[in-house]
């Protein structure tokens, strides 16, 4: 069985806001995205006393290392006293990264019906699906020996949500993560605090 996971998204960005494919580009968080993740480290410190010594990992793109920092700077820990995995970077967007869906509707309708009709499967131009994502977690989920603090993206954990706790990966892919909230997953049992 896996051991305890607590995942969480990184806070807010600037293209969070308008809504834009950040994929694999670094972008910073914003002050509410500081904000939020500081907030998250009180929490969790609060809420999973031995999460001190949980193993921290985080996805190498700066907006996660941020994330993980000030969380952990929040939890009363040396801040950069967790390692980096690259199989925890977000999905690729590839040549639609930093486009909202709109502006992609206006000049590729087409593949944006196509994606809407498979959001699992569709695999976006010069980028990854959701299904080729999976790869990747499954991979990293298959290295967890002990129990771990993770900080991420949106579509990493709605991935790790529909496949360790056997969520339809249609409507996981579509359902909202939030920024504000941790996902603790333990015993095949998922809670948000």
């Amino acid at each position: 069985m896996l051991p305890p996971l607590v995942f969480l998204r990184h806070g807010e960005t600037a293209w969070n806001v308008e809504a834009r494919l950040q994929g694999q580009r670094d972008i910073p968080l914003n002050d509410r995205g500081r904000a939020q993740a500081k907030r998250n480290g009180e929490t969790i410190i609060r809420e999973i006393p031995g999460v001190a010594d949980y193993d921290f990992v985080s996805s190498p793109l700066g907006r996660s290392r941020e994330t993980m920092e000030i969380a952990r700077t929040a939890m009363g820990l040396d801040p950069t006293a967790y390692r980096l995995d690259d199989r925890l970077k977000e999905i690729s967007f590839g040549d639609w990264e930093g486009f909202t869906l709109a502006e992609l509707r206006e000049r590729h309708g087409a593949l944006v019906a196509a994606r809407e009709r498979d959001k699992w499967g569709f695999l976006p131009p010069n980028g990854e699906s959701y299904a080729i994502l999976l790869d990747r977690i499954d991979a990293w989920l298959a290295t967890l020996e002990r129990p771990t603090f993770a900080v991420s993206h949106g579509g990493v954990g709605r991935v790790v949500r529909a496949r360790l706790l056997g969520a339809d990966r249609a409507k996981a892919v579509a359902a909202h993560f939030p920024q504000d909230r941790l996902l603790v997953i333990e015993g095949g049992q998922g809670r948000w605090v």
